[in-house]
């Protein structure tokens, strides 16, 4: 049986476990309980304890013996109500306390948000710079480009290009090192370099996408989205800009 219904009634491991013995072995002894249960008798007193406060078990007494039994499984469903009614109050309680926790949010200041990219979704880095471009009044990002992720970036969306143009976003490229070509709406400069680098850096309105190699050479991406990175991106990236 999967005990997981059982948790997501309030049961324990154990509770569960001292539960289910107790309705295939019918009047136990706790001695019984716990060989069966492998849980030391301690423990399943303990459970027992909390079976019959939920009125799913009872006991009697069998001469000298103290013998457990479960009662009808039906009463399950009375912690059913009981758990829907501990939600219905937590949410009247919630109404009140998100207030408070926002206001404790927004006193740490704006956190950075990282989302991550397996090669096969990469190109869902590109579709949110499209996206997030095409909302903001500048329409355009930036990039620094290098040949040895170019390859691996439009893998997915080959007609990136051609959308970029259509909705009028513009692009600025620092190629570091040689490679690279205009495609409209863009604007090119290199940064001489005699070492490659395995990073592609976009910077676009609001967010930060980093591309590289992993340990087995396959493309990974992550896109930090925090105001504050990206303008400090932006400012290093248009001072480098005006100097080349």
């Amino acid at each position: 049986m999967d005990i997981n219904i059982l948790k997501s009634l309030g049961f324990s491991d154990k509770s569960a476990s001292v539960y289910l013995a107790l309705l295939s072995m019918g009047p136990s002894s706790v001695r019984k309980l716990a060989q069966k249960t492998g849980l030391n008798r301690g423990v399943v007193y303990d459970k027992l304890k909390w079976l019959s406060d939920k009125d799913l078990a009872s006991f009697y007494k069998d001469k000298s013996k103290q013998l457990f039994v479960a009662n009808d499984p039906a009463n399950l469903r009375s912690l059913i109500k009981e758990e829907s009614l501990k939600l219905a109050e937590a949410e009247k309680k919630m109404d009140g306390l998100v207030p408070e926790l926002r206001s404790l949010y927004d006193k740490g200041g704006q956190r950075p948000i990282a989302r991550y990219f397996s090669k096969k979704d990469i190109h869902k880095i590109l579709e949110d710079v499209i996206e997030t471009c095409e909302k903001n009044p500048e329409k355009m990002y930036r990039i620094y480009s290098t040949a040895r992720i170019r390859q691996y970036l439009y893998e997915g969306f080959e007609t990136f290009s051609d959308v970029r143009i259509a909705k009028g976003i513009a692009v600025r490229a620092i190629a570091i090192g040689s490679g690279g070509e205009l495609r409209g709406m863009d604007e090119r400069k290199w940064l001489p370099s005699e070492q490659d680098t395995d990073t592609y850096i976009l910077i676009y309105p609001g967010k930060t996408a980093y591309v590289s190699l992993d340990a087995k050479g396959e493309p990974v991406g992550v896109v930090i989205e925090n105001d504050g990175i990206y303008q400090t991106q932006k400012i290093i990236f248009d001072d480098l800009w005006k100097k080349l």
